[in-house]
C-alpha cells in the first residue's frame, strides 16, 4: 500500500514530503472554507497509528486511514439504468405505462401514459421511434375511454399486434405472429370439385385437401409465400414435429401455436391457441382493442410491456 498526505478537500493522496496537494493544488492541511457546522471536540487520536487527527478530518493526516467514526459519505446515485419519459408527473393509480423490452427480455426505456391520448410512431406523437422503417409516420394511440386503456391502429401499414393469453377467435383473413412468421388464415371451400377447361382437360395438380382451413405466409413487401392447407380441421406450428415447421426461425417453440376450423352463428371461424410458447403469439387488432396489465403489443419493430398500478 501507498503511504502519503491525504488532501482534506478532495481526498487526493500526495507524498509525505507535499507541501501541495498534487490533485487539487491547495495547501496540505488546510481545508476549503465551508459552512458553520456545529461546535466540535478539538481533534481525536488515530485508531491506527494514534496521531492527532482534527474533528473534520475524514482521514488521519499521518497515516491515511479513514476515521471509523467520522460521517458516512451520502451514496451515490446510480447513473445508469432505464429512462423513464413521463407525459404527466407521475404514474397515478388506474393509470399505466409501457416499457419497451430490449433484446434478452431486458427492460428499457418507460413511458408514463398520464393523458388521455399517447400517439406512437416513427414521426408523430411523443412515443417515437424514428429508426424503425417498419412503423408509419402515425402508427398507433394508446387511449383510455371510461378509464380503460385501449390500443388503436391509425392505418398503419404495419398494424398493431396483441400477445394473446387465452385462445381466441379469428376471422377468415385474420394476420398473427409466431415468431417471425407473419400467417393469414384463410377459408377454403371444402367441397371444391374440379372442373375442365373449354377443351374438356382437367389441371393436373396435387390432390385436394378436404380441409376448410388454410395459412398463408406474408413475405416482406406483402407479398404471399407458401400456403399450407390443413388435411384435418387443425394446424400445428412450430419448431418441428409439427403439421407446419419453420426450423430456421430462433423465435418460434418446438410446438408454439395450433389453428382449428370451428362453426359459429356467424359462419366459419379459426380458433387460434398459443401452445405454451417462450416469445408467445401476437394477433393483429382491428381499429381497436382493450390493453390489461402485463400485456404485449408489438409496434413495427418495437415489443412494449404494458404495466398498470
Amino acid at each position: 500500500m501507498n503511504i502519503g498526505l491525504v488532501c482534506d478537500n478532495c481526498d487526493g493522496l500526495s507524498p509525505l514530503h507535499a507541501t501541495t496537494c498534487q490533485v487539487c493544488g491547495l495547501s496540505l492541511g488546510i481545508a476549503r472554507a465551508r459552512p458553520a457546522e456545529p461546535a466540535q471536540a478539538s481533534g481525536r487520536a488515530c485508531p491506527s497509528c494514534g496521531a492527532q487527527v482534527a474533528a473534520n478530518f475524514r482521514f488521519c493526516p499521518g497515516c491515511g486511514k479513514p476515521m471509523s467514526d467520522g460521517a458516512a459519505p451520502e451514496p451515490r446515485k446510480p447513473t445508469g439504468g432505464a429512462k423513464t419519459m413521463f407525459f404527466g408527473a407521475m404514474q397515478a393509480p388506474g393509470r399505466a405505462k409501457l416499457i419497451l423490452i430490449k433484446g434478452e427480455g431486458m427492460d428499457g426505456i418507460s413511458y408514463v401514459l398520464s393523458a388521455t391520448d399517447h400517439i406512437a410512431g416513427r414521426l408523430e406523437g411523443a412515443i417515437l421511434f424514428p429508426e424503425d422503417p417498419l412503423l408509419s409516420p402515425r402508427h398507433a394511440n394508446f387511449v383510455y375511454k371510461d378509464g380503460k386503456l385501449f390500443v388503436r391502429d391509425e392505418g398503419s401499414a404495419n398494424g398493431v399486434f396483441v400477445r394473446i393469453i387465452r385462445p381466441q377467435t379469428l376471422q377468415p383473413g385474420s394476420l398473427f405472429l409466431v415468431g417471425e412468421q407473419l400467417l393469414r388464415v384463410e377459408t377454403v371451400a371444402a367441397d371444391m370439385v374440379p372442373t375442365p377447361d373449354p377443351d374438356g382437360t382437367y389441371f393436373y395438380g396435387s390432390p385436394k385437401r378436404a380441409s376448410r382451413l388454410a395459412l398463408t405466409q406474408m413475405l416482406a413487401g406483402g407479398h404471399p409465400g407458401m400456403v399450407f392447407r390443413a388435411r384435418e380441421e387443425t394446424l400445428s406450428l412450430g419448431r418441428e414435429d409439427n403439421d407446419v415447421n419453420f426450423p430456421d426461425d430462433p423465435f418460434i417453440s418446438g410446438h408454439h401455436a395450433s389453428v382449428r376450423a370451428v362453426d359459429t352463428p356467424e359462419g366459419p371461424r379459426f380458433q387460434l391457441t398459443d401452445l405454451g410458447s417462450k416469445n408467445g403469439t401476437f394477433v393483429r387488432v382491428h381499429d381497436e382493442a382493450p390493453l390489461f396489465h402485463g400485456d404485449y403489443v408489438f409496434l413495427g419493430q418495437q415489443l412494449l410491456r404494458v404495466e398498470i398500478t
